[in-house]
């Protein structure tokens, strides 16, 4: 069992982690989304960081659940009536640290490893993503805030000690997915904006020298169809390289806000390119425990690793737990006719 960070506050999932090779282990580092234990009657608190001086400290926002001036209908966040872009997110998210020597029986940390510490993070840290580049492992995740939705960046050489790098885009964007080796120079990533008059979210490419500063932004993958993936579409794990390919396993979101995975392979040489993309998913909620959680029907992927000749990926299963799925690369080539 996943204990809470503090007495006061419950555990109500652990998903969407990050995954990695550290020496002898694999270590996982998961979102841990935690909310405020229920209070008599009609009052609920939630989780937020206001600033204390020069220190953004954690503390608790009360609300009246017969408040006529808030919007309690979404589980996962308050919004203000009279304008909705005024919203407290129900729970708060931290990311700690999961170790195991199979890949499939991990021992959680009791203590938070990046636990939400600026105005960027005010309301919490999530989604996570580790890409080992030049022996450092690199971790972006997203920080939401009234602000807004932005990425942020942190570097870790042991898993033990951290050090926050700042945002590296602003808001609206996240589903950030690093490469884990230069190409022709430079540092590249996915990301997924989201654009607020026209267009959806989708999937771009954009290089960097340095890995904060960022630009050659250009849309790599759209949405496609009235299906699957027909109402958004975002990077999930972090960029794998095979001999076919930048492999990378995405989400797409129906219109019904039902969450799959789906894979594409992108150029070794040139990641602007899209060699093939699956026209069906490779995961879609089926199982129990993706059907049914905290928000129902989803399958979202942050880590993934490739052992042997199998693809192996973790994701989160209805916002609420970590779920492992398998497959055989020779049977993705197959299916991607490749």
């Amino acid at each position: 069992m996943v204990k809470p960070s503090r007495p006061d506050f419950k555990v109500d999932g652990t998903f969407n982690a990050g995954v990695a090779r550290h020496r002898n282990e694999i270590v996982m580092l998961v979102r841990i989304a935690e909310s405020v234990i229920s209070v008599s009657g009609q009052g609920v608190a939630v989780p937020t960081l206001s600033q204390d001086g020069g220190t953004w400290r954690l503390g608790l926002t009360a609300f009246r659940r017969n408040d006529p001036a808030f919007d309690f209908s979404d589980p996962r966040v308050i919004k203000s009536v009279a304008d909705p872009r005024n919203a407290f997110l129900t729970s708060m998210s931290h990311l700690r640290i999961a170790r195991s020597t199979n890949g499939v029986t991990f021992r959680v940390d009791d203590y938070p490893f990046l636990f939400p510490a600026n105005r960027y993070e005010q309301f919490g840290c999530e989604d996570p993503r580790i890409t080992q580049i030049e022996n450092r492992y690199y971790i972006n995740y997203t920080s939401v805030s009234n602000l807004g939705i932005s990425t942020s960046l942190a570097v870790t050489d042991d898993f033990i000690s951290i050090e926050r790098l700042g945002v590296i885009f602003s808001p609206d964007n996240r589903d950030v997915c690093l490469f884990p080796r230069r190409i022709d120079g430079h540092y590249w990533a996915l990301h997924r904006p989201a654009p607020l008059h026209f267009g959806a979210p989708e999937i771009w490419v954009a290089k960097s020298p340095d890995l904060i500063h960022w630009g050659g932004h250009r849309i790599v993958a759209e949405r496609r169809g009235n299906g699957w993936e027909a109402n958004k579409i975002g990077g999930g794990a972090p960029m794998l390289e095979t001999k076919k390919g930048w492999l990378q396993v995405y989400h797409g979101v129906d219109g019904r806000q039902r969450y799959c995975l789906g894979a594409l392979l992108l150029d070794l040489h040139d990641p602007t390119i899209v060699i093939r993309r699956l026209d069906t998913p490779i995961a879609e909620p089926t199982e129990p425990y993706e059907i049914t959680g905290f928000f129902n029907n989803v399958v979202f992927a942050c880590g993934a690793l490739i052992t042997g000749d199998e693809l192996q990926v973790y994701y989160g299963a209805a916002d609420r737990v970590v779920a492992l799925g398998t497959v055989a690369l020779e049977d993705l080539w197959r299916a991607m006719r490749i």
